[in-house]
């Protein structure tokens, strides 16, 4: 066994949860049984592990211990019919032991369960709040800032979603073909939260989290492989690929941020490029458009372009207006406010922010700052920048806010006469 620390347990709880949450509830058939299994077997790592070195295969070990946990429970708190039952079940049902993960079936796992959480019985937000919880390793107060809403609100919703699927008997399985467009959409916001989440993480220390974005492809090419002809779900793929192909030049060495103008284009992935932008030429052929595959043709847009310079931005335009047409919001408009800044001038695109309701959300405050620094209204900017700063709780992206707006009060400072 290899010595660890906390951190590398934290790194596994990111990148392993959600696999061992997914194969304990196909076992133990219990979502809340599963969960406290998990915690269970993560907390025992943190005890053991910094002493006793990880395991070969530490994902493997935090399943089997999470299933014995299990059963222990099961046997303690059912009457004794019940526990023979239960106990005769789990046993029956025997998890991967360490070493054994069952890599090929855990797509299936997963997809399952979320399946399970996309049922039509549980209201939207629901099915994708609990989606991210079991299968993104999300916290509550994570997910409660991508929804825009207090904590409280969301571990409310949380707890009644997975009371619904318990009383309800939802099944834990993938529904039959009939089944699945009613589910899909509520899938899809799921995998593209769990992708958004990775690539620029809502709190903490990085700006990325490059687990998430790596289960959310993995998770779409999984789905396209179960419903290759659904263009959304190409749409969605092509969407994340042509995103997480700027990856490596979305911050510094030092792990600060770079913003999309100031990219070197040259560390763009083009292999993920040319596949995306493969797709997209599949879904403009099969013209049935829908949000994910306008998303993925704008990003296709920035990718077509040798230098910011270059950017066709009247095409940007005129796709979020096609966006906007179907799929309304206040993001979207944002989103379409910073292409008309590009391709109008900032004063056209800083009357469209300003009718904007998004006081809560940082980026709506920045993209201000931005605007209103380029008109040359530099207090004013700095204040936008304030807010924005204040509203971030991702580090990377609180020093790069902090420091635009310190550089507008160190250019509007009075200069002593030398």
């Amino acid at each position: 066994m290899t010595s660890v620390d906390a951190s590398a347990i934290e790194r596994l709880f990111r990148e392993g949860y959600g696999r061992a949450v997914a194969v304990l509830v196909r076992h133990l058939g219990d979502i809340d049984l599963a969960e406290e299994a998990v915690q269970d077997a993560f907390t025992i790592a943190l005890q053991r592990w910094p002493s006793d070195g990880a395991p070969p295969s530490p994902t493997g070990w935090i399943i089997t211990t999470a299933r014995n946990r299990a059963i222990d429970r099961v046997r303690r708190e059912a009457s004794r019919d019940e526990r023979h039952a239960q106990a005769f079940m789990l046993q029956a049902a025997r998890a991967p032991a360490a070493g054994e993960e069952g890599e090929d079936a855990v797509p299936d796992d997963r997809l399952r369960l979320m399946f399970t959480c996309c049922h039509p019985a549980l209201a939207q937000n629901a099915k994708v709040a609990l989606t991210l919880r079991l299968l993104g390793g999300l916290t509550t107060a994570e997910i409660a800032r991508a929804f825009l809403v207090p904590e409280a609100t969301m571990a409310q919703r949380l707890v009644r979603a997975k009371g619904k699927i318990r009383d309800a008997r939802i099944p834990y399985r993938i529904p039959s073909t009939r089944d699945l467009p009613e589910r899909l959409g509520s899938v899809l916001a799921v995998i593209y939260l769990v992708f958004n989440e990775g690539y620029t993480a809502s709190s903490g220390a990085q700006l990325v989290r490059d687990n998430l974005c790596v289960e959310a492809i993995r998770l779409g090419r999984a789905l396209s492989a179960l419903m290759p002809d659904e263009p959304e779900v190409m749409g969605l793929l092509a969407l994340m690929l042509l995103v997480e192909s700027r990856r490596e030049a979305r911050t510094t060495a030092d792990g600060d941020v770079v913003l999309l103008p100031d990219q070197e284009r040259r560390l763009w992935n083009r292999d993920l490029v040319a596949e995306g932008q493969a797709i997209v030429r599949r879904c403009l052929a099969r013209n049935e458009p829908g949000p994910y595959q306008i998303q993925a043709a704008i990003h296709a847009v920035h990718a077509d372009a040798a230098a910011a310079s270059a950017t066709d931005w009247h095409q940007i335009v005129r796709l979020y207006d096609q966006l906007l047409a179907i799929a309304p919001s206040p993001v979207v408009a944002l989103n379409r406010a910073v292409a008309v800044a590009e391709a109008e001038g900032p004063e056209a695109a800083h009357a469209l922010v300003e009718a904007l309701d998004l006081d809560t959300f940082h980026l709506f405050h920045a993209v201000r700052g931005d605007l209103l620094r380029r008109m040359g209204r530099t207090s004013e900017a700095a204040l936008a920048y304030d807010a924005a700063v204040a509203r971030s709780n991702n580090a990377r992206e609180r020093d790069f806010l902090t420091r635009r707006r310190d550089a507008l009060r160190d250019e509007s400072a009075p200069r002593g006469s030398g």
